[in-house]
This record gives structure tokens, C-alpha cells and sequence, in this order.
């Protein structure tokens, strides 16, 4: 008898292009194509809080019927129960403010470079790519991120994820994850 594996699922496993290549072409025929692998993995569980499946279904050309989803355990995470620990949330804090600063940083370069006459549009296209990298790349910045986390830690199950922030807060509190390749090798 196979041991029981749980997966909590990230929306990036079918809609980030790199992830997504090893079920299918577009989001719809990654979930669906996942989903009738899973069909046949009776000791696979997999997971999903509330708000990531309504992320995940922003994404989808076709309506899923509830058939089909149905072996995807939309469980909301215990927010009020599970444990964080404080070093946790003290890193995470000081993660953020240094973010900030950089931001800060990258707005006063750009005023800057405004007030000698640069380019608008090419200025505020490139302020927002850095801005946004420096604010949100490689960090859990979303109420899905935490849900996720949280649900994982919950359940004692791996987070199935291509976001490198996910991954790098998951391995914080110990919850082991797994990229679109190892979720493949798994359920094939």
C-alpha cells in the first residue's frame, strides 16, 4: 500500500509558461490534463485554499465543471490556529522594510532622472520594472502566498510552486516544496 502524499497546489504550477510546459499549453490544459492524471492517484491528495482556486480560475478560457475540480480540496488554511513562528514573521518584517528602501532608492533616481530632461514614458516603464522587481520578486506578497504557506504547514504537506519567493519563505518554516517537474514525475 502506497503512502499518502499531500500537495498543496500554487496557481504558478498552471499559469507560469516555465511550470506550466510539462502539463499542458495553456493554462486550461494544464489544470485539466493534472487533473486526469490525478484520477488515478488514489494516494495523492492535493490541496488548494479558497482564494488561490479564484485565482487560479481568473486563468482559465473554459468553464471547469465541479466533476472535474472535485479532487481538488479547496481547504482554507486554520489562520487562527496554525503557528508562525516570531523569528518568522521578525525576518519577514525586516525582508520588507528593506524592500521599501530600495524602492524609495529607485523612485529618487528616476525623479532625478526626470528632472534632467529624460524620456517620460521609457522612464516610468523602467522605474516599474525595477520597482517591481526590487518590491515583489523572491517575496511572499500576496494573501494567496500566505494562504499557501499556511495550508502546508497545516496539513504537513509539500507546496507545489514555481515562485521562488514561496519556495524560499516555505523552507523557512520547513515545509518542503516541489517544482512543476517533480509534481510531473509524481502523478505520471
Amino acid at each position: 500500500m502506497k503512502r499518502k502524499t499531500k500537495i498543496v497546489l500554487d496557481t504558478s504550477i498552471f499559469v507560469n509558461p516555465d511550470a506550466r510546459r510539462f502539463f499542458g499549453k495553456s493554462p486550461y490544459e494544464a489544470l485539466t490534463n493534472f487533473l486526469e492524471k490525478l484520477k488515478e492517484k488514489k494516494h495523492i491528495t492535493c490541496y488548494m485554499p479558497p482564494s488561490v482556486y479564484e485565482e487560479l480560475m481568473k486563468f482559465m478560457e473554459h468553464n471547469l465543471s465541479p466533476k472535474k475540480t472535485v479532487l481538488l480540496h479547496k481547504k482554507p488554511p486554520a489562520s487562527y490556529q496554525t503557528p508562525v513562528p516570531a523569528l518568522f514573521l521578525y525576518e519577514f518584517i525586516e525582508e520588507i522594510r528593506k524592500r521599501m528602501n530600495k524602492g524609495l532608492r529607485i523612485t529618487e533616481k528616476y525623479i532625478r532622472k526626470g528632472l534632467k530632461g529624460g524620456e517620460e514614458q521609457e522612464m516610468i516603464k523602467t522605474a516599474r520594472e525595477e520597482y517591481r522587481i526590487a518590491l515583489r520578486e523572491g517575496v511572499i506578497d500576496s494573501k494567496q502566498d500566505f494562504d499557501l504557506l499556511l495550508l502546508a504547514k497545516e496539513t504537513h504537506a509539500f507546496l507545489a510552486t514555481s515562485d521562488n519567493g514561496l519556495i524560499h519563505w516555505a523552507h523557512k518554516l520547513g515545509i518542503k516544496c516541489l517544482l512543476a517537474q517533480e509534481l510531473k514525475e509524481i502523478i505520471e
